[in-house]
Order: C-alpha cells, then sequence, then structure tokens
C-alpha cells in the first residue's frame, strides 16, 4: 500500500525527511518545491487513512448483510441518508460499493457513508417500489432526485394500463404480497398469510381501494407506473387479477384463495432469483 510506503521511507529518513525526493520515489511527483513536496506527502497519508477505514467499514457492513433481495439505505455518521439502492443479493451489491477500485472516483458525499441499513423483500418487484417511496420520503443526496414516475415516459402497452392486483412473493415463507395499482397512479400493497387467515379483512380493503367514492389521493409518490412498466418486461409472466372481474369482496376473497392453494404459484419467479 503506498501509506505502508510512506511511512517506511519516512522511518528510514529519520527527524529531517526529505519530502522532495518521498514526491518522486512514491508519489511520482517530480520537482515539486520543498513545501508542496511536504504537503502532498501529508495529504497522501490523510487519504490513505481514509480510504483504509473506508474499506475496513465495507468489510464490516458487507459482513453483516444478508445474501437476499431488498431495499437499503447508506448514512453518515449522523444518520443522514446518503443513498438509497435495491439488490437482488444485498450482500453482494453493498460490496461494489465499497469495492477498492471505487476508491478514487468516489463521490464525496458517499466517503462520508458510515452506517448501513437495510430492509429484505420477496420480489423485484416489492424492492422497485420500496426503493422509489424511501427515495421520495429521504431525498438521499447522492440519488438523482426526479419526479414521480409517469406512465408517458415508460413504454407500457394500453393493455396493461388498467386496475390490478399483482400476488408477488413475500421474504415471510407463509405469505403473499398483494400488490394494487390503480390506472390514476395510487398503489398499495398489503402482506396476506397464504393459509387465508386474513383474507376477508384483506379482500374487502382491496375492493375499497378501487370502488370506494371516499378514496382519497396519498400523501406519497404514485407508484403504479412502476407496476405497470414491471408487468410490461420482466413481470410478464406475474400472476395478477383484475379487480373489476369480480362482483365484490366476497367472490374476490374466493378467488385469491384458489391461488393461494397452487402450489405452482411463484415456482418459476423463486427459481430465477
Amino acid at each position: 500500500m503506498l501509506r505502508d510506503r510512506l511511512i517506511a521511507r519516512l522511518a528510514d529518513m529519520g527527524a529531517a525527511p526529505d519530502h522532495q525526493r518521498l514526491a518522486e520515489d512514491v508519489l511520482g511527483i517530480r520537482g515539486a518545491p520543498p513545501e508542496l513536496a511536504r504537503k502532498l506527502v501529508a495529504q497522501a497519508l490523510v487519504l490513505e487513512d481514509r480510504q483504509e477505514a473506508w474499506r475496513r467499514l465495507g468489510d464490516a457492513i458487507c459482513a453483516a448483510a444478508p445474501g437476499t433481495a431488498g431495499v437499503y439505505v447508506l448514512t453518515d455518521a449522523g444518520g443522514r441518508p446518503l443513498y438509497v439502492g435495491k439488490a437482488i443479493n444485498l450482500r453482494r451489491r453493498l460490496r461494489t460499493h465499497f469495492a477498492a477500485r471505487r476508491w478514487r472516483a468516489l463521490k464525496s458525499e458517499m466517503a462520508r457513508a458510515a452506517d448501513a441499513e437495510w430492509t429484505e423483500v420477496g420480489s423485484e418487484l416489492e424492492a422497485l417500489l420500496r426503493e422509489a417511496a424511501l427515495i421520495h420520503e429521504l431525498q438521499p443526496v447522492v440519488n438523482v432526485q426526479v419526479g414521480e414516475p409517469a406512465m408517458a415516459t415508460r413504454a407500457v402497452p394500453r393493455a396493461l394500463a388498467r386496475d390490478v392486483v399483482v400476488l408477488a412473493p413475500s421474504i415471510e415463507a407463509d405469505s403473499i404480497e398483494l400488490v394494487a395499482a390503480r390506472v390514476d397512479g395510487e398503489h398499495c400493497m398489503q402482506r396476506t398469510r397464504r393459509s387465508g387467515a386474513d383474507l376477508v379483512v384483506h379482500a374487502q380493503r382491496l375492493m375499497r381501494f378501487f370502488h370506494s367514492r371516499l378514496r382519497r389521493r396519498s400523501s406519497g409518490p404514485a407508484l403504479a407506473p412502476i407496476v405497470f412498466s414491471w408487468l410490461a418486461r420482466r413481470g410478464a409472466a406475474a400472476t395478477r387479477l383484475d379487480p373489476h372481474d369480480v362482483r365484490d369482496a366476497r367472490e374476490l376473497r374466493a378467488r385469491l384463495a384458489a391461488l393461494f392453494r397452487d402450489e405452482r404459484l411463484f415456482h418459476e419467479r423463486l427459481e430465477q432469483c
């Protein structure tokens, strides 16, 4: 390491080190005046110390992170969010952030990373929605801030831009994530037991989400375009229901219960993850 070479040469030179020689031999900088050479050597030592501390932090974070899908937030020493991301494998993704080759080109804000938080998820769709919601909520300084997702900027076939309930895997093995999206941009997501124990309540909640005249615009971003865009591409084979194909909550509950009992549900999706 550069730091180790500098320290070793400084020790060899004793109380009166030749900074010009150090700058030339170790840093590759020729002809620097004595005072500038001294500053360059001192800066190189500080930079190397920071890199080593950053590398140790990365090792600790990656050792604790699970090898599962999820969303994560990198924060500074004060707990302020720096970056929000998603990953199929959290540990592998976080390792790319702290890879040694990235240090030289690292943004100054990312160099302040001191910790990471994450939430495991059961599907790519859930990760996409949670990432977008967190970026909107936390406004992390490194993420490129953009407006709410819009249908006009996404190549979504007209047939897919319709009210829908998508069945997605959950991080909890005995549950399913019901992702509901409306054409007006609203979405909701609820975790439902595959046993059907809470389907009575959740089927009623979904019907109100789609049909109630009292429904209001949520305070969060309108993320339904993310759902439609995902269905048009990687989620083309996802199991879904049209909420207008059922007469009431009872029929919706029966349709969902039948799907929950299907042992093939999510099999292909899980095999690909």
